[in-house]
C-alpha cells in the first residue's frame, strides 16, 4: 500500500497501513497487486475499530492476621482473588454491552467492547452492520455515518478484493475472520461529558480455507476514541489511529487452515471491563 492510498470507513484519509505476507501460508496462489479498493480493509475490516483493555483482578482480601492451622494452613482465603473496581456492565442491546459507569473506568470499557464490535465480521453484513452502528456511536453521528458506511461495505470491487461474495459472505469451503483482540486501554482526557481513550490492540483479518489467496494475519494498531456521555451512557463520536506499537514476531510456523478454521470457531470473545 502506498502513501495516499489510506482511507477510512468514512472516505477520509488516515494514516493506516496493513502489511500481509507476499506468500499464502495456505498453499494459494501468490496475493494479487493491492488497489486503492483493498487499502479500504484497513479500514472497513480492521481499523474501524474500536477497543479497550481485559481488567486484571487485583489482590484483596482481609488483612488481620489468620488463625488458621493445619493442612488448611497457608491455603488462600476466598477473598484473596477478589476483583476490585466497577462492577461489569450487566446489560447489552443485541450482543454488545451497554450501561457503563459514569466513570474513566467506564470509559475505557465500552471503547474496548465497541472496537471489538466494529472489528467484527457482523459489519459486513447489512443488517447487523447497521445494529452496531446505532449501537457504538452517539445518535447524530450515527446517522451521518451510516450511508457512508453501507457504500463501503456494499461496493463489490472490495468485497471481491478481500474474497468475498457480493452479500458479504465468504466462499463455500471458507471462513471470514475479524475481529479485534484488546491488549490495554489509556484514558488521555476526562471530564462528565467527555473522554478520550487511547485503546491498544491486536487485529485478525482474513479468509481461512484450502482455496484461499487472503490468509488469515494480524496487524497491531493504537486507536484514540473520543467519547461522550449521552443517553446515560458512552457512545463514540471520532477516532484517530496509529500503527503499532508492534511486537517482535516469533519465529512461529504458520497453522493450517484447518486449524485456523477451527480456532475461529471453537474459540469465543469476551466482554471487556476495568
Amino acid at each position: 500500500m502506498t502513501p495516499g492510498d489510506e482511507h477510512d470507513d468514512y472516505g477520509e484519509p488516515t494514516g493506516t497501513r496493513v502489511r500481509l505476507p507476499e506468500s499464502d501460508p495456505y498453499g494459494g496462489a501468490r496475493r494479487p497487486a493491492r488497489s486503492s479498493s483493498r487499502s479500504l480493509v484497513t479500514v472497513v475490516g480492521v481499523v474501524v475499530l474500536l477497543i479497550a483493555a481485559i481488567a486484571f483482578a487485583n489482590r484483596g482480601g482481609d488483612d488481620s492476621p489468620s488463625a488458621t492451622t493445619g493442612e488448611d494452613a497457608g491455603k488462600p482465603k476466598t477473598t484473596s482473588t477478589a476483583s476490585t473496581g466497577t462492577e461489569p456492565v450487566k446489560t447489552k442491546s443485541g450482543t454488545i454491552p451497554t450501561g457503563y459507569a459514569h466513570d474513566a473506568q467506564g470509559a475505557q470499557s465500552a471503547a474496548a467492547n465497541y472496537a471489538v464490535a466494529l472489528g467484527s465480521a457482523d459489519m459486513f453484513l447489512k443488517t447487523s452492520r447497521h445494529t452496531i452502528v446505532d449501537t457504538v456511536y452517539a445518535p447524530d453521528v450515527a446517522a451521518a455515518r451510516q450511508s457512508a458506511l453501507d457504500t463501503a461495505y456494499s461496493s463489490e470491487t472490495f468485497l471481491s478484493n478481500i474474497g468475498l461474495d457480493k452479500d458479504g459472505t465468504a466462499p463455500d469451503g471458507q471462513s471470514f475472520v475479524s475481529r479485534v483482540i484488546p491488549v490495554g486501554t489509556k484514558v488521555t482526557a476526562f471530564g462528565t461529558s467527555a473522554a478520550s481513550v487511547e485503546v491498544w490492540y491486536t487485529s485478525l483479518f482474513g479468509l481461512s480455507g484450502e482455496a484461499s489467496t487472503n490468509p488469515v494475519s494480524e496487524s497491531w494498531f493504537t486507536t484514540t476514541y473520543q467519547l461522550t456521555w449521552v443517553g446515560n451512557d458512552w457512545k463514540v463520536t471520532d477516532f484517530q489511529q496509529k500503527d503499532g506499537p508492534v511486537p517482535v514476531g516469533r519465529d512461529q510456523k504458520a497453522s493450517t487452515a484447518d486449524d485456523m478454521t477451527k480456532a475461529v470457531e471453537e474459540y469465543g470473545g469476551f466482554t471487556y471491563a476495568r
